[in-house]
């Protein structure tokens, strides 16, 4: 359920000056720890709910990326989080580098640690650590509690105190600390004394409404880790709502944190928490703290990518450090710059953190940028195809081509300008009639005809929309003579209207996505005829999939 982990360094430790630092504060750690609270706290996220099989999922990855504690949710809180831990603790979750932590409240204002609930489910969980929640706002204390100021800090001394008695390492989370320190530091500081008073391990500042900015985060900081370092650790824990939760836990650690929170992808509530695939690199890449094992570090990418589709959450393209776009380059004069130098339009190398350099090619390249994506895809060209390329590149996306997002349909154009020409099929025609039915259903059906070879083929097929009975007709007619066509599926079709001023008359551009299990890939069509638009990327589409199969060797026609 739990692994070992080496705590030496959960107190600060001085660290030497690195090479991206000017001045490295004295009180800054050399290493910190890193808390993910996706299961809990990102799962608050609208829109998002995972199952218990799914957390168990996102438990896995987080242990691979090695991240040295995660949060599993609240025991007793509602039956998922009990089954969860339940199963964890049975053998179900088996962590070699993280350790499992279970969350609740202090103990009920006026009650008793020992038969408190909430702290009796904590225990019921079996995790070796507990975070335990706590009001540190004189605000919420006295209007959310409705109790005093002394009841509160009793209530954390008392309910630490009792789970550490019980072998429980006690993590303190002090809910809305910045804002109480503003409103009434004492209190807010009284707080972080009764609880490391009564043994709590690590103190977490939380800025809960998400409202704090980095200046404020230095100073409040710098004040709580003078005054308790030598008692506890320092974590921090912040919300995205005003955009600095990621700077908000760097300046923190520079001012003496030593336990940074967050969630990978930056999940959760409203504008969700610390983005932790930003924070990880930033602090271990950037700053020189030791954070996660290096050799887990190229891992950030795809275990990103791998809990966005477990939490069923598309992945933002553009997301620092492990966005399929953090390192595309678009403009020429960048790929040209980053043919000679890597590292001149890339702030840290991409393989660092699991990603790629990418080369979009649009209208706006140049033949550098041309050359550049072509050697990505194993394609020798010339100087002359490459011009060629360029200047059709720049005719097509005028007409309302995108190639940046088509990259099958682009790979197809590259070999083309370099003398390639498919010889898979030859369309002779196809034709697609709609038919509106007395029962006031609509039928689909396609026709395609075809040369494979010196076979002229004849294909007819319904389907639920046009491009559905093309691709049906086209798989019947070539299907047999390409086995490994029964390996390519669209997974998506997207239609665009280009210029809404001409109505129905409009231009419109089709992009489909697809995949043969291996790979996936995207092709366009754009035509004033939706239909044509929609065949010249189903063509493209099958012929990618054809060509690379055909590549590997694995088929070819018969």
């Amino acid at each position: 359920m739990s692994a070992d982990h080496d705590h030496s360094h959960s107190h600060a430790a001085v660290r030497p000056e690195v090479a991206h630092s000017h001045r490295v504060p004295a009180d800054m750690p050399e290493s910190v720890d890193i808390y993910d609270t996706t299961l809990r706290d990102g799962s608050q996220q609208e829109g998002l709910s995972l199952t218990v099989d799914d957390k168990l999922r996102v438990a896995s990855q987080l242990d691979a990326l090695g991240v040295h504690y995660i949060e599993g949710g609240w025991p007793g809180a509602n039956p998922k989080d009990a089954e969860f831990f339940r199963r964890a603790a049975e053998g179900d979750l088996r962590l070699e580098n993280a350790t499992l932590v279970a969350f609740g409240s202090t103990r009920k204002a006026g009650g008793k640690a020992e038969t408190d609930p909430v702290l009796a489910d904590m225990l019921a969980a079996r995790t070796q650590v507990v975070c335990l929640v706590a009001k540190s706002a004189e605000w919420h204390v006295t209007q959310t509690l409705r109790t005093t100021l002394t009841e509160a800090i009793d209530m954390v001394a008392d309910s630490v105190g009792f789970l550490v008695s019980q072998g429980r390492r006690v993590f303190l989370d002090a809910e809305h600390f910045f804002d109480g320190f503003r409103e009434n530091s004492a209190f807010s500081l009284d707080v972080l004394r009764a609880a490391a008073d009564a043994g709590a391990e690590v103190l977490v500042l939380c800025d809960t409404n998400g409202g704090t900015l980095p200046f404020e985060v230095e100073r409040v900081v710098a004040e709580v880790a003078e005054r308790f370092a030598s008692a506890a650790g320092i974590g921090c824990h912040f919300h995205n709502d005003s955009g600095t939760a990621v700077a908000n836990s760097l300046v923190a650690v520079r001012s003496g944190a030593t336990q940074v929170q967050g969630c990978v992808n930056g999940y959760g509530e409203r504008t969700g928490n610390a983005d932790l695939t930003a924070a990880i690199p930033n602090l271990t890449l950037k700053m020189g703290v030791k954070t996660i094992s290096p050799e887990r570090l190229p891992l950030l990418t795809p275990v990103a990518h791998h809990i966005a589709e477990v939490v069923n959450v598309a992945p933002d393209a553009h997301q620092p450090f492990v966005g399929i776009s953090a390192f595309a380059h678009k403009a020429g004069l960048h790929t040209s710059a980053i043919a000679r130098s890597s590292d001149a339009y890339e702030h840290v190398d991409p393989a660092s953190v699991g990603n790629d350099t990418r080369f979009v090619v649009s209208e706006m390249a140049g033949r550098s940028t041309v050359t550049l994506k072509a050697a990505q895809i194993g394609l020798d060209i010339d100087d002359a195809a490459a011009a060629a390329v360029v200047d059709k590149l720049k005719d097509l996306e005028h007409r309302g081509y995108h190639f940046e997002v088509a990259d099958g349909s682009l790979e197809l154009l590259m070999r083309t300008a370099t003398g390639w020409k498919q010889d898979y099929f030859t369309l002779e025609s196809h034709r697609v009639i709609t038919e509106l039915r007395e029962d006031g259903t609509f039928v689909t059906e396609a026709t395609v005809k075809v040369r494979v070879g010196d076979s002229r083929v004849i294909a007819t097929a319904e389907g639920n929309g046009p491009v559905n009975a093309l691709d049906t007709a086209l798989r019947q007619a070539i299907g047999p003579h390409f086995p490994r066509l029964s390996r390519v599926h669209l997974t998506d079709f997207k239609v665009r209207v280009l210029d809404t001023s001409r109505a129905t008359a409009a231009v419109t551009r089709v992009l489909i996505d697809s995949t043969d299990g291996e790979r996936t890939w995207t092709t366009i069509g754009v035509s004033e005829n939706v239909i044509e638009a929609s065949w010249a990327a189903l063509e493209d589409s099958i012929v990618f999939g054809l060509l690379h199969a055909s590549a590997g060797g694995q088929d070819s026609a018969v």
